[in-house]
C-alpha cells in the first residue's frame, strides 16, 4: 500500500535578523580579544546564512526585557527554567499555527480524519506534550494517538515520517499528522568556545509539519510517495554532536569535524536504498539534505558530483532560515514540493543528520498532478 505526504506546512516567528547583524554583536558581546572576533567573523560571513528568525526579540526591546543581548554589553545567560518557560510560551503558539495551516491548505482532509499526532522537538519540555495542545485547539477527537519524538536532533522529523507510514499500513482510514517546532535560539551560550560559535551562528526557530496518508492524491499539484527509509551510525562520532542540558540552557555540541564525518559516510550510509530499487546516485533527480551547515552541503554535493540545482531547495532554506534542526527538512521538502517538475515522477532522496551520528535517509517519489 503506497503511503503520501499530502501536504506540507510552515511556519516562524516574526522576528528576523540579519546574519551579518548578528555576526557584528556577537563579536562584540562574546569576547573582546582580536583572535577570537576574528574567528566570529569568518563563522558567520561564510555561513551562508543571510537571516535567521528567532522568538527573542533581543534588539527591538528594551535593555530591561532582552534575554542576551543586554543593554549594560553583557551576554546573558538566564537559567534552564527560564529559557524552557519561554519554549513553553512560544512553542504552543507554533505547533497549533502549523496544524492550522496545514488543514487549511488541504481541501480534501478535515479534522474529523485526523487519527493519529505525533509532534516532534528538541529544544524544550513540557506536559501534557504539544500533541495535546493541538487535539484541545483543533477540537480534533478526544480519541486521536498521539506521540511525541524528543530529543532526537536534527534528523527527528525522520523517526516521526517513519511511525506515520507504519500506521498508514497498518490502517487504510489512518490521516498522521506530524509536527516539528524548535525554538534552538533559546539555548544561546555564553562561550569562545569554536564547537559552540558554530553552533551559535547557525540556529534558529522554526516550526512545519505534514499531513501523510494512503489516501490517493487527486487534486492539481504536487505531492510525495514515500518509498522506503533507512538509518546509519557514523562509527566513532557520538562526541562530535550531541545535545546536554547545562544550567543555563541546552548545551550543543556540534564538532568542526561533522561535515567530513558525513561524506565520510554519506555513499555507504543511502547504498540500501538505492540497491532496493536498483538505482544509482545519477537516476536520483533532488537531493533535499539537512542545511545543517553550509560544508556539510558543499561535502555532499562535492561528495555525490550533484548539479546544483539538485540541492538548491537545501542552500536556499539555510540562507533564509539558518538551521532550525528537525523542522528544517520539512521546509526544504516544502521547498522542492513548490518547484516546478521536469516531468510526471522525480526521484529525491531525503537526508538529515544528527547526534550520534546519525544519518536519516528517505527515498520520495515527488508526483506532479
Amino acid at each position: 500500500m503506497s503511503v503520501y505526504i499530502q501536504n506540507i506546512a510552515t511556519s516562524v516567528p516574526e522576528c528576523s535578523l540579519k546574519q551579518t547583524l548578528l555576526r557584528d554583536k556577537m563579536k562584540q558581546y562574546v569576547s573582546k580579544h582580536s583572535t577570537t572576533r576574528r574567528i566570529i567573523h569568518k563563522i558567520y560571513s561564510n555561513s551562508g546564512i543571510e537571516k535567521r528568525h528567532t522568538v527573542t526579540n533581543d534588539f527591538h526591546s528594551n535593555g530591561h526585557s532582552r534575554l542576551f543581548f543586554k543593554k549594560d554589553g553583557s551576554l546573558g545567560q538566564p537559567s534552564t527554567k527560564t529559557r524552557n518557560e519561554l519554549y513553553v510560551r512560544h512553542s504552543k503558539k507554533i505547533f497549533v499555527e502549523v496544524a492550522k495551516k496545514l488543514l487549511r491548505k488541504n481541501q480534501r482532509i478535515s479534522k474529523e480524519d485526523i487519527t493519529h499526532v505525533i509532534t516532534v522537538s528538541c529544544t524544550g519540555f513540557f506536559a501534557p506534550e504539544p500533541a495535546y495542545e493541538i487535539v484541545k485547539q483543533l477540537g480534533l477527537s478526544t480519541s486521536t494517538q498521539r506521540f511525541h519524538v524528543g530529543f532526537m536532533g536534527c534528523f527527528a522529523a525522520f523517526p516521526a515520517m517513519k511511525m506515520a507510514q507504519s500506521f498508514c499500513q497498518a490502517d487504510p482510514e489512518a490521516t498522521v499528522m506530524i509536527i516539528s517546532v524548535e525554538l534552538c535560539s533559546l539555548h544561546l551560550q555564553d562561550s569562545t568556545d569554536t564547537d559552540q560559535l558554530i553552533s551559535a551562528s547557525v540556529f534558529a526557530d522554526g516550526g512545519a509539519g505534514a499531513l501523510i496518508s494512503s489516501r490517493e492524491p487527486t487534486s492539481a499539484g504536487s505531492v510525495y510517495r514515500i518509498e522506503r527509509f533507512q538509518t546509519s551510525i557514523a562509527e566513532q562520532s557520538e562526541e562530535d554532536m550531541a545535545w546536554t542540558i547545562g544550567d543555563t540552557g541546552f548545551e550543543m555540541v556540534l564538532s568542526t569535524a561533522v561535515p567530513d564525518i558525513i561524506k565520510g559516510n554519506l555513499r555507504e550510509s543511502i547504498a540500501p536504498l538505492l540497491e532496493a530499487y536498483n538505482l544509482d546516485h545519477d537516476e536520483i533527480d533532488h537531493w533535499p539534505v539537512h542545511p545543517g551547515g553550509r560544508a556539510i552541503l558543499d561535502k555532499i554535493e562535492e561528495n555525490l558530483q550533484l548539479e546544483p540545482a539538485q540541492i538548491r531547495p537545501s542552500r536556499q532554506v539555510l540562507s533564509q532560515y539558518g538551521n532550525m534542526s528537525s523542522a528544517t527538512i520539512l521546509f526544504v521538502l516544502q521547498k522542492l514540493l513548490a518547484t516546478p517538475s521536469m516531468k510526471n515522477e522525480e526521484r529525491a532522496l531525503a537526508m538529515a543528520f544528527g547526534p550520534g551520528l546519525t544519518i536519516e535517509s528517505g527515498l520520495l517519489t515527488k508526483l506532479s498532478l
